[in-house]
């Protein structure tokens, strides 16, 4: 996925988001509102949380969801070296069925312009 593709993903992302909350009940619309509150900020800083979702999202091999949160991770200032720990707590929990979703995220990463560990960042 390139540059282009992130922001694509994005577009299309929004797009969808707001088709789906053009047809949403009360019931879909108070889940999307415990969804994103969950990542706001309180005892664990937002960034952390972001990771926590990619953690979870790359065990449950979501593309959607691990590009969503490697996005907001990147917005939020996550280091690839904080990047680089979670992967490896998506893999020792996944297993390597998520060694195909950890490199095409690591793939997604790069292309929001981040550095390997020991590069500048």
């Amino acid at each position: 996925m390139s540059a282009d593709r992130m922001n694509e993903f994005r577009e299309e992302r929004a797009r969808l988001q707001e088709l789906m909350l053009r047809y949403s009940g009360k019931n879909m619309k108070r889940f999307l509102n415990v969804d994103h509150n969950a990542y706001e900020p309180g005892a664990l800083p937002k960034p952390a949380k972001e990771l926590m979702g990619l953690v979870a999202s790359l065990v449950l091999r979501c593309e959607d969801c691990i590009l969503y949160h490697l996005q907001q991770c990147h917005d939020q200032g996550v280091t690839t070296a904080e990047l680089e720990e979670s992967l490896t707590v998506a893999l020792v929990v996944g297993g390597s069925i998520t060694i195909p979703h950890i490199r095409r995220a690591l793939r997604a990463w790069a292309e929001l312009g981040h550095a390997p560990p020991g590069g500048s960042e």
